[in-house]
C-alpha cells in the first residue's frame, strides 16, 4: 500500500476515534412528553443532572424510530444522553420500574392482578380513550361533573386523608398543588384538578373540607371529590387505581391521570416516582395540543 494512502488511512482511523470519543454522554432520567416515530424524535421532562444541567424539557433524536418502542406520555425512562456536533441523541433507553418495588403499591398490583384474574372485563381506559363521565360531590359540597370540563385540561389524582405514608398521597396531593401554583392565571380557566378520595365513609363533610383546606384548595379549580363508595371504585378502576381495607387502613395503587380538551385520557402515570416539575411539563403539552 502506498505510504500516502496509508497515513490517509491512519488519519481517517484516527479522525474517527477522536470523535467517538468527543461524544459527551451523561446518564439521564425523565418522564416522556412526546413521541414522533416520523421523525425519529424524543421529548423528555429531564431530571436536573448534577454540575451539568439543570431540570428542563429537552428534544432528543434517536437512531431508529423502534427505539421508541411502547412509549408513551407518562412513563419514565432512563436513558444515556449522547451529544454529537449540535445534536442530542437519547440511547440505550429503558423504563425505569422502581415505583414497582416500593412496598404498598407492590402488594397492591398483586391485589390488581387478582382482581383482573377474577373480573377481564374490568380493564382501566387506555390512552387516547374517552373518560365517561361521572358525578361526584366536591369539598364545597357542590355536584362535580366530568363533562362540565369539556374544552379543559383535568389533573386527577387518588388519596385519603388518614393515608400514614407521607410518600404516597401526601406527595401526589403536593404535586397538584406545586401545578396550581405553576398555572395559577390558568386554573379553572383553562385547566382544573382533581384529587378523589377513596375512603368516602371518612372523607366527607367538615373533613373533607379542613383537608382540602391544608392544601388551600380553591374549590372553582382544585376539586376533592367524594361520593358513594361503588361510584368511587367504578371510577377509580376507570384509571387502574385499586383498593382495599386492611386493618383500618387502605392498600391502594398510585396513579396521577390527566384528561385532554377532548375527554379523552392523555396521560396515566403508574407510581410517584416523578417531579412536580415533570408533573407540570405534563399538564402543559397537553394544555398546548390544537
Amino acid at each position: 500500500m502506498p505510504f500516502a494512502l496509508e497515513m490517509k488511512l491512519i488519519a481517517a482511523l484516527l479522525m474517527t476515534t477522536f470523535c467517538i470519543c468527543a461524544a459527551e454522554s451523561h446518564a439521564a432520567r425523565g418522564i416522556v412528553l412526546k413521541t414522533d416515530s416520523a421523525h425519529h424524535l424524543l421529548v423528555v421532562s429531564c431530571e436536573a443532572i448534577p454540575g451539568y444541567m439543570d431540570a428542563m424539557q429537552m428534544e432528543f433524536a434517536v437512531r431508529e424510530s423502534k427505539q421508541l418502542g411502547d412509549l408513551k406520555p407518562g412513563i419514565v425512562i432512563k436513558f444515556q444522553m449522547v451529544a454529537h456536533g449540535n445534536k442530542l441523541y437519547a440511547e440505550e433507553i429503558s423504563q425505569d420500574t422502581t415505583a414497582n418495588f416500593e412496598s404498598e403499591p407492590m402488594a397492591a398490583a398483586q391485589l390488581t392482578a387478582l382482581n383482573n384474574a377474577l373480573d377481564p372485563a374490568a380493564k382501566p381506559l387506555n390512552t387516547g380513550e374517552h373518560v365517561p363521565d361521572f358525578t361526584l360531590t366536591d369539598q364545597a359540597g357542590q355536584s362535580i361533573h366530568l363533562a362540565q370540563f369539556q374544552g379543559k385540561v383535568v389533573a386527577i389524582t387518588f388519596g385519603y386523608s388518614r393515608c400514614p405514608n407521607p410518600n404516597y398521597c401526601y406527595r401526589l396531593s403536593s404535586n397538584l398543588a406545586k401545578v396550581e401554583k405553576r398555572f395559577h392565571a390558568q386554573a379553572g380557566r383553562d385547566f382544573v384538578l382533581m384529587t378523589i378520595m377513596i375512603d368516602p365513609d371518612h372523607d366527607q363533610g367538615a373533613t373533607l373540607a379542613e383537608y382540602a383546606n391544608v392544601w388551600k384548595a380553591d374549590p372553582a379549580s382544585w376539586h376533592f371529590l367524594t361520593g358513594p363508595l361503588p361510584e368511587i371504585k367504578r371510577v377509580s378502576a376507570m384509571f387502574g387505581v385499586d383498593f382495599w381495607s386492611v386493618e383500618g387502613l387502605l392498600t391502594h395503587s398510585l396513579h396521577t391521570a390527566i384528561i385532554d380538551r377532548h375527554g379523552q385520557l392523555a396521560v396515566n402515570i403508574e407510581g410517584n416516582q416523578f417531579t412536580p416539575n415533570e408533573l407540570g411539563d405534563l399538564v402543559h403539552s397537553v394544555m398546548e395540543r390544537p
